[in-house]
């Protein structure tokens, strides 16, 4: 019976996909395997039984990858399964950030008990709320993962004038991406180019405040930015000076900071980007799903820290070791099944900057093997699969 804990509510139509064999539960004193959406797990204490983490979501700054990764335990994410959903909202935003409907709409507020003079009290004052049509407009889309493509995709269905850049636009994405999409080869050129941006990458070392006051000073005037990322992506306090002097016309977030509430210009939402039931059912599935291959058969898919790997099962048992990625270690761990006289069926190894992770399909079970294994300088961790 595999112990999964819970650290948020996790839909019930992806735990129910786990089946019979696996008892979900908010506490658990030895799981093995944790899945979680928002709550943060830097605090944690990890239990020795952990084995995966899956993060029903895209982002993974909740969970302290390093430490997981030193105790061989893979961290996985749910790409893609809230895509659309951030998609539509993007969509949204695009329109908001464009035509005053929100202002238009306070203030249509204001003139109820106004009677017969409503009609032409709001012809009167609609003027206020004037903003401009997409159609025709450049949009400049920076990251184009699975989020990326689908908006760059459907506001060139929409009329504008859509461009792209990713330095790391993996060839699946590629095939998802319109033609029709300009490829900008360089970051300055999304800058200077378009009307609109949004940005849909990672938060990291090299991303954190890419839209700062040295990137706005380069943009159009009148710019419109949306960020449904990540909010350290938006160096919030250069925006709101752009956005006093003009140079920025609107902000679109989906971050509500205190700062940013109530301020002339910003569209603050409050993080509303996978808050649909369908989002959360995709993310549900996707994470028990990965979770379940692991756990029954060690195979590895939208891992964050381990490398993919897929093998089918072809021997009675199966030795799943996290080791370093060095020289000489593979040879190490395949000779102590020839000095324990258990033969190799199959085996698979993939790596990953520094870790390594190495399948191998036996007939029997050998606990010699296992301990030897595990001796070997510069292995994890060792899980055997019966």
């Amino acid at each position: 019976m595999y112990q999964i804990q819970t650290l948020n509510k996790i839909a019930a139509i992806g735990l129910n996909r786990l089946g019979d064999n696996y008892k979900c539960a908010d506490e658990a004193a030895t799981p093995d395997a944790i899945l979680v959406r928002s709550a943060s797990m830097h605090d944690m204490e990890l239990p020795e039984s952990l084995l995966a983490i899956a993060r029903a979501g895209a982002g993974v700054n909740n969970i302290p990858v390093d430490k997981c990764t030193e105790k061989g335990i893979v961290v996985f994410n749910t790409p893609g399964a809230n895509a659309n959903a951030v998609k539509e909202l993007v969509i949204a935003g695009l329109l908001l950030s464009s035509r005053d409907i929100i202002g238009g709409v306070e203030w249509a507020k204001t003139l109820k008990g106004s009677g017969d003079q409503v009609p032409k009290l709001v012809e009167k004052g609609k003027a206020a709320f004037v903003g401009p049509e997409i159609k025709g407009k450049k949009l400049g889309v920076v990251g184009l993962g699975a989020i990326g493509i689908l908006v760059a995709n459907a506001a060139k269905a929409l009329g504008m004038d859509v461009y792209g850049y990713d330095p790391y636009l993996s060839v699946d994405n590629a095939w998802g991406l319109s033609s029709h999409v300009t490829h900008a080869h360089f970051l300055d050129t999304i800058f200077t180019e378009c009307d609109y941006i949004t940005v849909h990458v990672p938060l990291t070392d090299s991303t954190k405040d890419v839209i700062c006051a040295e990137n706005i000073a380069k943009m159009k005037d009148g710019v419109r930015i949306l960020n449904y990322s990540r909010a350290e992506l938006v160096n919030s306090a250069d925006v709101l000076k752009a956005l006093e002097s003009g140079k920025i016309a609107s902000y679109v977030t989906d971050f509500a900071t205190d700062d940013l509430i109530g301020a002339k210009g910003v569209i603050a939402m409050p993080h509303l980007g996978a808050s649909t039931p369908e989002s959360e059912d995709n993310c549900a599935i996707m994470a028990a799903d990965e979770v379940k291959a692991y756990l029954e058969d060690g195979n590895i898919l939208n891992s964050v820290n381990f490398p993919n790997i897929n093998m089918a099962r072809t021997g009675g048992v199966r030795y799943c070791v996290v080791h370093k990625n060095v020289p000489s270690i593979l040879t190490q761990i395949c000779g102590k099944f020839g000095e324990k006289g258990a033969n190799i069926e199959n085996m698979e190894s993939k790596s990953r900057k520094d870790v390594a992770y190495t399948i191998l399909d036996a007939n029997d079970l050998n606990d010699d093997l296992t301990n030897a294994i595990s001796a070997i300088d510069g292995v994890f961790r060792i899980r055997v699969i019966k």
